[in-house]
């Protein structure tokens, strides 16, 4: 019963099944393998063109080292203020361009729209030798909101990226749940739309740790070889990361296990909603819930051993609720039971 994140949740058997058959033998090291070449083959067929590709362990890695082949150390990235590069990444992306800054582009609900990053391109000072240069643009899909960028915002957005000469990179650490939400292609919210680099996140969604960083632009994956390798994530034994990946890919486990988190997150917001005191603080598009509910409500649901985060500020008590590829519906349906029956208890006492 534990809602606290995609993170706490195990690896899909399909996926350590791969990693067992991936200890077998003896084959070349450092990504020189067949598992990670299979891996760039099938995501160039996920991504409908080819595409270059380098698996890493973390999401913060994928994304501080996809953003450092986009941006000078006198860089500017833009972003939304509660973007994971800003709030969880602890200044990595900072460290690995060598010192380029992140300015915030605010929106409602962890997104922002192309008009409010004109505005703010506009007024960056271009040119002007004190001031930071834009170089790159990151949106996250899903969003750390839980909302998701449509494939004509994502395009909107990119328009203003080519009309200042930017990049474009998208944190698809949730990516798998924007696509089945939005029922749309993997080329249709990436490269058709302007994206130059995705962060493909595989780990939330059924993979014990593995991430790939995604150039569309083959060009601009030439530095990426050494910065990886600088970071400390060329693996020796890179089919390890790799036999993740190929088995996150294959049959579609990675679209059924995405499918089934945001099926469980549909069901308990539905749910929610029906219960007096509760309403949600986003549109639950995918497999995250963000609900304002009573603080007593909070304590008994604790009390009762479900696990989930507070958010939100003490006057007006939150919490953040996300599903995952192994949430079974039991729990799903018995936590928004559990919080219907303290909505009454307290309307009782």
């Amino acid at each position: 019963m534990n809602f606290s994140s995609d993170n706490v949740t195990g690896a899909s058997p399909q996926i350590l099944d791969a990693l067992v058959r991936a200890a077998e033998g003896a084959v070349t090291s450092y990504g020189a393998d067949p598992i990670t070449a299979r891996v760039q083959e099938k995501l160039g067929q996920v991504f409908e063109r080819p595409v270059t590709s380098f698996p890493v362990a973390t999401g913060t890695a994928a994304n501080a080292l996809a953003l450092a082949t986009l941006t000078p150390a006198w860089g500017a990235i833009y972003c939304h203020p509660n973007a994971h590069i800003e709030e969880d990444e602890c200044g990595a992306p900072e460290f690995y361009t060598g010192g380029a800054k992140l300015v915030h582009v605010d929106g409602l609900h962890g997104k922002f729209t192309a008009e409010a990053l004109d505005v703010r391109l506009a007024g960056a000072g271009i040119g002007n030798v004190h001031h930071v240069q834009p170089a790159a643009v990151s949106i996250t899909n899903v969003t750390e909101a839980g909302t998701i960028y449509t494939p004509d915002e994502v395009s909107a957005i990119a328009a203003v990226c080519r009309k200042y000469g930017l990049k474009l990179h998208m944190d698809g650490a949730r990516f798998a749940n924007a696509l089945v939400a939005l029922n749309c292609s993997a080329a249709d919210l990436t490269w058709k739309a302007g994206v130059d680099v995705l962060s493909f996140g595989a780990t939330k969604n059924g993979a014990m740790a593995a991430e790939a960083v995604v150039f569309f632009d083959v060009a601009l994956a030439d530095s990426f070889i050494f910065r990886r390798k600088r970071a400390g994530h060329l693996f020796s034994k890179m089919r390890f990361l790799s036999a993740q990946l190929d088995a996150y890919l294959s049959d579609d486990l990675w679209l059924k296990n995405a499918r089934h988190a945001n099926a469980m997150a549909k069901l308990m917001a539905d749910g929610l909603s029906a219960v007096p005191g509760v309403s949600l603080d986003h549109p639950v598009q995918a497999n995250e819930i963000f609900a304002t509910l009573p603080a007593a409500m909070i304590d008994g649901l604790l009390e009762d051993g479900f696990a989930f985060y507070r958010w939100g500020k003490p006057e007006a008590p939150s919490i953040r609720l996300v599903t995952a590829f192994a949430t079974r519906e039991e729990d799903a349906r018995r936590f928004v039971t559990r919080a219907a029956a303290l909505a009454a208890q307290q309307a009782a006492e």
